[in-house]
């Protein structure tokens, strides 16, 4: 992901707040001022074919992002269990991060370490302790259960090591005793929680001189046996996902190639290598991770083959492909370090599909599991944002793999977002290659989803296939469920091109959380669903084998002329703006300042710090994001804006706004954007942002560009030191009613699947086309407030089962306002 891959995604994430942008507006049907409800009217036709849908249709995907392995669905209790945590990882962390210490112990990293790839351990004296506070509030524990503790110790002379457990109330199992003696040794111990909480702490304490590592508590009730936090991977499974994609997004495609090295002991930010994850965990190097934080690798290859076996999942892993993504932008030209990670490659797929006596199906066995985990899949990078220099090393990729592997299906990508210079570039690239699947991956706002329901209608039938690797709206609330399901029913019905698709993030911990929205929500002792988590559950475990063609009408709308103020801002940038002018189309000046005077004319609704120098409006603090200064009638249509901008230091470049109706709904020119690299035109609707138009290109420190902005109607035309540099037309319908039926092979039943996202009820004419069926429907509903957000203690979406008896040839339901619906009707 799954980040920042582009400016864009942070910004679509949060508002002036730090809170997740709350909500969209539908426009109301014409006739919905007089009653709550319209009417519509769905033809299914039976005898037409439609669309295969695979078994593999809907999935997961798993990142390591929001403490989703460490803290989360790896069930350790320790944090920093090794002493790993270091300032390379995190400016904060040091070997004793989440350690508290008494007496005389210290972190060391010398020759007597437990192995060469765990380098740190803890040196005690008598009498002195150490204990850890784990994640969130502290250690969770539950009254009755068993919890695994282990310690690798080494000590010249017998030390007695006593170990506890307890909270600021008193002791939470009964203390336990273990003797180390001689070379590196793991010694073990069971505690039974006396009582419940969600606050302990876990301390160690030494009767004379020893060394300490790798500190554990597990608890003995984990998913199916195999380590992972029980309630994170229950909700998975409860999913029925066809597909698990892992182990990242970002974190696959960057830090650095060359892995780790043995001779020099330690190479930090590596990117992530199935290699460093597998065999026993005390063996396996640490890292520090994209996000910002240590990950142990206790959940590794082996775990996640493994949990996509135990939930009936194909496993779907993703490699580097030595070309850095998410900002950091660079080709590795090692020739010799790419046929390394290519062999690689070619062992993982040995070590998840060879026999026994291969060296990596070998491995497997070793690790417990002889029989293969039956890949199929496997992806070559993640939205490289340079095309033409990932495509020429996925060839090679995809070169060796089908010549030992022909039946494995290599996926390529397309970038990070859903259009632009990349976009096309690698499209143009893959098509060409006659490549099998392409991953395509896109963070856009709610408005944007139920604009673009027929995405896909227009892809060739004859081409690359699609992965939809990675998508979401731009919150939790019940508005963005609504949107994205709406946008599923148009997957369903693409799903000749549409084979795989899986929302992302899956994980957040609600302490860790560096990106939102998330699917999954929890904190050391609790989880619970968003409302997005159950309309992709309503859809996985009704997918259905074919597309039964239907139609539906449509909601009137009405759109007027794109109108509103304009708008000065900049992000992570300084600049300077003069001579604005907005024009109307009759001549007519609506704004003119030259600065010469003071800032009066404008409105300063974002950060940063504005003021008025040398004749010119500047924005001075190079750090401050989303700075929006803006001036005019909100009623404003068919104008002309004039903006003179100057970039004075920072990263990026500048943004000019139109059609500005408050702070979360307007348009802007991005030039310079994406750590200057790219420019754009991004429009808001209530806080979520979605491109309509993108180039690469950047803005240069220091010289003057001439602005031209031409808004005639819905259509707007942009000029750049007076040539023409794009333009656009914004008219698509934010179609809130969508739907699509499909039938189940197995059951027998057509099931109906209708999404109104707006407030009026559809009363809804249906026309079955002459198939035969019962008369009573089963009946899933989601039904909930625009802006009702799941929560620890609160669940304000939840399925709703009901039936339906009146199902004829001929029938009318009516769906209720904000809902996602879907009928399931037996065939006769």
């Amino acid at each position: 992901m799954s980040r920042p891959r582009t400016r864009t995604r942070w910004r679509l994430s949060l508002t002036a707040t730090g809170l997740l942008a709350a909500s969209f507006v539908i426009p109301a049907p014409v006739n919905a001022a007089a009653e709550d409800t319209t009417d519509y009217a769905i033809t299914v036709d039976p005898k037409a074919s439609g669309a295969k849908i695979d078994d593999t249709m809907y999935g997961v995907f798993f990142e390591d992002i929001n403490r989703a392995a460490d803290g989360g669905l790896y069930s350790e209790l320790v944090q920093n269990r090794s002493f790993e945590y270091s300032t390379d990882d995190n400016r904060s962390y040091t070997p004793l991060t989440s350690w508290a210490t008494s007496g005389t112990a210290k972190a060391v990293n010398d020759d007597g370490r437990l192995n060469a790839r765990n380098r740190t351990y803890l040196s005690l004296d008598g009498g002195s302790s150490v204990t850890n506070s784990g994640y969130n509030t502290g250690i969770s524990v539950e009254e009755g259960k068993v919890y695994n503790f282990s310690v690798w110790a080494r000590a010249e002379q017998a030390s007695a090591l006593t170990v506890t457990l307890a909270d600021s109330e008193g002791a939470l199992a009964g203390a336990r005793r273990v003797t180390a003696r001689g070379g590196w040794t793991k010694y073990t111990a069971k505690f039974t929680a006396t009582r419940t909480s969600a606050n302990g702490r876990l301390t160690v304490a030494a009767e004379g001189p020893v060394a300490l590592d790798m500190i554990s508590l597990l608890p003995r009730d984990t998913y199916k046996g195999h380590g992972l936090r029980k309630d994170l991977a229950q909700k998975i499974a409860a999913l029925d996902p066809s597909f698990v994609r892992f182990p990242g997004g970002c974190l696959v495609n960057t830090g650095s190639m060359e892995g780790y090295d043995e001779a020099s002991g330690w190479q930090r930010k590596r990117s992530y290598q199935w290699k460093d994850t597998i065999g026993p965990v005390e063996q396996r190097a640490t890292n520090a991770n994209f996000w910002g934080y240590n990950q142990s690798y206790g959940l590794g290859y082996y775990e996640y083959f493994q949990f996509s076996e135990d939930i009936g999942a194909m496993p779907l892993p993703v490699v580097p492909a030595l070309v850095t993504g998410c900002g950091q932008n660079k080709a590795t030209d090692d020739d010799a370090l790419l046929k390394r990670h290519i062999q690689d490659t070619l062992d993982l797929i040995e070590f998840a599909n060879g026999p026994v006596t291969s060296e990596w199906g070998k491995k497997r066995a070793q690790m417990g599991h002889p029989k293969p985990f039956h890949l199929t899949h496997l992806g070559v990078g993640n939205e490289e944002n340079l095309p033409n220099e990932f495509f020429a090393r996925f060839k090679q990729f995809r070169a060796a793999i089908e010549a030992k592997y022909p039946d494995i299906t290599v996926i390529s990508n397309s970038g990070p977002d859903d259009t632009g210079s990349t976009f096309d570039t690698a499209w143009k690239l893959n098509r060409e290659a006659n490549v099998d699947m392409v991953d395509e991956h896109y963070y856009n706002s709610p408005q944007w989803f139920l604009q673009n329901n027929d995405r896909y209608d227009s892809y060739d039938r004859n081409g690359p296939k699609v992965f939809l690797g990675e998508y979401a709206s731009q919150g939790n609330a019940f508005k963005n469920a609504l949107s994205e399901a709406a946008f599923m029913t148009g997957l369903e019905r693409n799903a000749d091109i549409v084979k795989l698709a899986s929302y992302a993030p899956l994980l957040a911990n609600e302490d860790y959380v560096q990106w939102r929205p998330d699917m999954i929500w929890f904190n050391n002792h609790a989880s619970w669903n968003s409302a997005n988590y159950e309309v992709q559950k309503l859809f996985m475990r009704n997918v259905g084998d074919r597309v039964v063609p239907s139609t539906a009408t449509g909601t009137p709308s009405l759109n007027g002329p794109i109108s509103g103020a304009v708008g000065l801002s900049t992000w992570a940038t300084s600049a300077a703006y003069d001579d604005v002018s907005v024009t109307g189309a009759d001549g007519a000046t609506l704004l003119s300042d030259d600065f010469s005077g003071d800032a009066s004319k404008w409105t300063h609704t974002g950060g940063g710090s504005w003021s008025i120098q040398d004749g010119q409006y500047v924005q001075t603090d190079a750090a401050a994001e989303n700075t929006m200064v803006s001036a005019g009638d909100p009623a404003w249509h068919d104008y002309d804006l004039h903006v003179k901008a100057t970039k004075k230091s920072g990263k990026e470049g500048f943004l000019v706004a139109f059609g500005v109706k408050d702070t979360g709904n307007y348009y802007w020119w991005n030039l310079g954007g994406w750590n200057n690299t790219q420019s754009a035109v991004e429009q808001a609707v209530d806080g979520g942002k979605s491109t309509l138009i993108s180039k690469a290109g950047s803005v240069e420190t220091g010289r003057a560009y001439d602005i031209d902005i031409k808004v005639r109607g819905r259509q707007v035309t942009l000029y750049l030191d007076g040539k023409e540099w794009g333009s656009f037309t914004d008219n698509k319908p934010a179609e809130p009613f969508r739907q699509v039926v499909t039938r189940d092979a197995k059951s027998g039943d057509v099931i109906v699947k209708v999404v109104n996202a707006q407030a009026a009820d559809a009363r809804t004419a249906i026309d079955l086309g002459g198939l035969k069926t019962a008369k009573t429907a089963a009946v899933t509903t989601l039904k909930a407030a625009p802006d009702a957000v799941n929560t620890e203690k609160e669940t304000a979406v939840a399925p709703v089962k009901s039936t339906f008896a009146g199902v004829a040839g001929k029938f009318t339901y009516t769906f209720p306002g904000n809902s996602v619906t879907f009928l399931r009707i037996p065939r006769k």
